[in-house]
């Protein structure tokens, strides 16, 4: 039996071209672990655990864990990608906003 977590990894993950051993690698989990997320109905994972997951999936670990399909997973991977720029050094963050001026006004 399979979680609603279990399904958003698989999908996830097959979206990301990933094998269960690159998803694996990539969240420092063990294929085993990723398998038996994805197929069965495991004791809850470690909120760490989580995290690494939905990090190497470019989302948030709140839509991995909601389990009322609520949250969308393109404003989960904005989400994810928002964290990921507030830690960003500020000459970083000046080199993406002039990148998307440009992608806009090349509309």
């Amino acid at each position: 039996m399979t979680t609603a977590m279990g399904e958003k990894i698989k999908t996830l993950r097959k979206k990301k071209n990933l094998t269960l051993d690159g998803l694996a690698e990539a969240s420092g989990s063990s294929k085993s672990y990723i398998w038996e997320l994805e197929n069965k109905n495991p004791p809850r994972p470690s909120g760490e655990k989580v995290a690494a997951i939905a990090a190497a999936l470019d989302v948030t670990a709140d839509y991995l864990l909601d389990i009322n399909g609520e949250l969308d997973v393109r404003n989960a991977v904005d989400e994810a990608f928002f964290r990921e720029y507030a830690q960003m050094p500020d000459d970083t963050k000046d080199k993406i906003r002039a990148m998307v001026r440009v992608w806009k006004d090349d509309k």
